[in-house]
């Protein structure tokens, strides 16, 4: 049985989904798209077993048992600039680099969004509080991947539909869906939706991302990386963009 969200932690269970708390957090991110610490409070809140079944599902896969006998903590080793910094021009790594020098982004400055929900998870040495982590900590390198932009509410949206295809987290598809919806009603057009369902789509027909060893795939040339993970040009998301950019619109 589920544990509720206000039981001792225990990472070897699943918390119990919270839906009131999952509605007043969807609300308050539409309302300010920039308020990163209410997508942690919908994971939280809705995404109850996810880490649990994907880590299983890490360990059915060819390399995921070395991967998780591993347990690198990759907010770690994203910010070892001087890593970052030998990834050749046209890598994964590259783009990645190039990624947070134009946002200011990082992965430490994510994590310390997430531990103001999920203070538990920092030190805890168990398996799925570690693959949480790590679930947190490729979202940047996924917007590099599939070339959906952080700083516009469009790319998110879509980021956040390729991740509910990817991992069955309900709280992606939570906020996927009301990202959606509002788009609707603020621009009367469905372009922003249907970018949105691409986004699905095209996650669920990409490999599987939370399988690959990072360290090793941001070594690869991004092109090639993109195809061998079956990872497509996001057609809609870039006449969608364009589409609102004319007319000075964020979407939501």
């Amino acid at each position: 049985m589920p544990e509720p969200l206000t039981a001792g932690f225990n990472p070897g269970r699943p918390l119990h989904r919270d839906w009131r708390a999952a509605w007043i957090a969807v609300r308050n991110l539409l309302r300010d798209p920039e308020d990163t610490e209410q997508v942690f409070r919908i994971m939280r809140a809705l995404n109850a077993d996810t880490s649990h079944r994907n880590y299983t599902r890490l360990l059915r896969s060819a390399e995921g048992g070395r991967i998780a006998f591993r347990h690198v903590e990759l907010a770690d080793r994203l910010g070892d600039r001087g890593w970052i910094d030998a990834f050749p021009a046209g890598s994964v790594g590259a783009a990645y680099r190039a990624f947070l020098d134009r946002t200011g982004f990082s992965a430490q400055g994510l994590a310390d969004i997430s531990y103001a929900e999920n203070a538990e998870f920092r030190d805890s040495e168990h398996p799925y509080a570690w693959f949480g982590r790590r679930e947190r900590d490729v979202h940047d390198i996924w917007h590099v991947l599939t070339g959906y932009t952080a700083e516009e509410p469009l790319g998110e949206a879509c980021l956040v539909a390729f991740s509910y295809a990817q991992t069955g987290g309900l709280g992606w598809g939570a906020i996927g869906a009301m990202a959606a919806l509002k788009s609707l009603k603020i621009t009367r057009d469905t372009r922003f939706a249907r970018a949105v369902w691409e986004g699905y789509r095209n996650g669920r027909r990409a490999a599987w991302l939370h399988g690959e060893d990072y360290e090793a795939l941001l070594a690869e040339p991004l092109d090639a990386a993109r195809r061998r993970l079956g990872i497509v040009e996001p057609v809609a998301y870039q006449r969608a963009q364009a589409w609102l950019r004319g007319r000075g619109l964020s979407g939501i």
